[in-house]
């Protein structure tokens, strides 16, 4: 392994789940084995999720039935998170209406609260996570309750959860329907949090973490504002055309087509008086457009246009897509 590998220059690789090691059931191709070869060059494994359905044991048993590294406690949930958020919040033994499943309310049973599941319960809280069994009559429990003026803690906000199948509602759509139906906002816990990234951070003593996901609104984001380094991937929710028109604080520092490609040569991207280039394929901004000479297949090419992009827009504010002039070679 020479010091031109990508994951070489990290101690450590904080991977999300859903859309990087797995979709649904199954595991994504070259996943598995690209996690197992990172003990033999000395670097760490933390997994960083903000699915909440499943406690961090039951997640690390799924991963290590796939064949993958995981041991429990390298499994950071935003579940975990909820529950510390919301013991910091509320008097000891409270009651905590739980809008999520059995693993949720496990963690809040685990911080010395009382979970609850009607506001016959009296509870001071709401949590709200992702639970594929939730049905109108819960959204609604969880809506009478915030509407009374109960603390309301989000576990996490994504509008969508990769499937085998193809994308489903995630638990920022059921989050989303309480919000609407009461005009509140709750406390999100985890990802883009940056006290997530943290804490997996501290739990394997890395220093340079690198932070792999396929969502820019949560992993890459997050990854950001804890002040790692981010690589995104592309077999998950966001693609190569979101991720070039990506607002600043969304976008990584590299782009990868699958984990496989942490073990292989990452390409500079060199700057030569506004044209950009990476590998064999250029790219320059003119105005609203980014000229490209490169294959449309080339993940190269695509660097490049990032790079010309983000360098004529350094402080997008909201995402922006460009037009894309491609030149050939």
């Amino acid at each position: 392994m020479t010091d031109t590998h990508l994951i070489s220059r990290f101690d450590a690789l904080l991977s999300d789940l859903d859309g990087v090691v797995y979709a649904g059931p199954h595991a994504i191709p070259g996943a598995v084995e690209s996690l197992q070869r990172l003990e033999g060059i000395g670097v760490g494994l933390g997994y960083v999720t903000n699915n909440a359905s499943r406690t961090p044991a039951q997640v690390a048993s799924h991963l290590r039935e796939l064949g993958a590294p995981a041991e429990d406690h390298q499994v950071v949930s935003s579940s975990q998170a909820a529950a510390e958020l919301l013991a910091a919040l509320v008097p000891a033994g409270a009651s905590v209406l739980i809008t999520g499943s059995p693993a949720l309310a496990h963690e809040i049973e685990l911080v010395g609260l009382k979970p609850v599941h009607n506001a016959e319960g009296k509870p001071v809280a709401v949590v709200q996570g992702f639970n594929p069994e939730i049905g109108w009559k819960d959204l609604a429990e969880a809506a009478y309750v915030v509407a009374g003026g109960a603390l309301w803690v989000a576990t996490n906000t994504d509008m969508s959860i990769p499937q085998a199948r193809g994308m489903a509602p995630g638990n920022g759509t059921l989050v989303a329907a309480v919000a609407a139906a009461t005009r509140q906002t709750p406390l999100v816990a985890g990802k883009p949090e940056a006290p997530l990234f943290h804490a997996a951070a501290k739990r394997l003593g890395a220093e340079r973490p690198l932070v792999v996901g396929d969502r820019l609104d949560t992993d890459i984001l997050g990854g950001n504002r804890a002040g790692f380094a981010t690589v995104a991937v592309l077999t998950g929710v966001d693609t190569r055309e979101t991720i070039l028109a990506a607002r600043t604080d969304e976008r990584p520092g590299f782009l990868i087509n699958d984990l496989t490609e942490l073990y292989e040569p990452y390409p500079a991207v060199e700057n030569d008086g506004g044209m950009f280039r990476c590998g064999d394929s250029t790219a320059s901004a003119n105005g609203d457009v980014v000229q490209i000479t490169g294959g449309k297949e080339s993940l190269d090419s695509w660097r490049a246009a990032c790079a010309a992009w983000w360098a004529a827009n350094p402080h997008a504010a909201e995402a922006t897509a460009p037009a894309l002039e491609w030149l050939g070679q």
